[in-house]
């Protein structure tokens, strides 16, 4: 009989999410893997037959979220790890994003982790002392960037989230981490965007941006598992990490940064009281 964890890892089709399962089948976990479209996943359930599952789901239906979950669980008897992973990026400016593309955006990379955590901690607290939810941020929550605002925005409001979650069912033994992960290469720039209608002013942005960031599409997702796994195993894990070395250090760039700007305007805040 099989002892490991059981994983429950949204937008596991690719990038990430699939690193993550993957990674967790071969430490001999079991894997419910959920995914909007989960043909790509037929090959991992086919090779690890006996502790994989994948599970359809579009998360930013939440009566649909609350019944996936309840087939996850009826699955394999429990949860023990649940990645709020699925996500995609909306690209370009803040004035020329649509309300629907707006919207759209949100309702997966923000409300889709509320719902599945809304329907996970009441199953995790009947578990009496274990249980752990990890939320795919950004390094980006640091501080907002052109072009990517809105994906800043939604990452930023789960990181947020996530900590006051983690206040909240501490008691019942749930521990939650919120990833700050580094620019890993997920197709999340190809195949998981959608971009705005360009407006011409930002031209000249748009040419900037492009020769700031290059063409280098980061490290392989798979090389972030073994780090996942870890966490997953420590007792009292961190409520952030940020992932990846070279992402560590441009966090604690950005950090400073801000601390510097708050020092030289300093004598201004201290004119209100509050």
């Amino acid at each position: 009989m099989t002892t490991g964890k059981t994983w429950f890892i949204t937008g596991a089709s690719r990038g990430l999410g699939r690193a993550f399962a993957e990674a967790a089948l071969q430490a001999g976990d079991r894997v419910v893997a959920a995914a909007r479209h989960i043909e790509p996943l037929r090959d991992l359930v086919a090779a690890y037959s006996d502790r994989a599952a994948s599970l359809a789901l579009d998360i930013s239906d939440r009566r649909a979220v609350f019944a996936g979950v309840e087939q996850a669980i009826s699955t394999f008897g429990g949860l023990d790890v649940v990645v709020n992973n699925a996500g995609g990026l909306l690209y370009g400016m803040v004035e020329e994003a649509t309300e629907e593309q707006i919207r759209a955006h949100l309702d997966v990379n923000f409300f889709g982790a509320v719902w599945v955590t809304q329907a996970v901690v009441p199953q995790l607290r009947k578990q009496e002392g274990h249980g752990r939810i990890l939320n795919v941020t950004s390094m980006g929550t640091a501080g907002g960037m052109a072009a990517v605002g809105y994906y800043g925005a939604g990452k930023s409001a789960l990181a947020a989230l996530t900590e006051a979650l983690a206040m909240e069912v501490e008691p019942f033994g749930i521990k939650v981490t919120n990833l700050e992960m580094g620019g890993y290469d997920t197709g999340l720039f190809t195949t998981g965007t959608t971009a705005t209608e360009p407006r011409p002013e930002y031209d000249a942005l748009r040419e900037e941006l492009a020769r700031l960031w290059g063409d280098e599409t980061g490290p392989a997702p798979s090389s972030a598992a073994p780090v996942i796994l870890r966490l997953a195993e420590l007792p009292d894990p961190p409520r952030r990490l940020v992932v990846g070395s070279t992402s560590y250090d441009q966090v604690g760039e950005l950090y400073a940064a801000r601390a510097e700007g708050y020092r030289q305007w300093e004598s201004l805040s201290r004119l209100a009281p509050g």
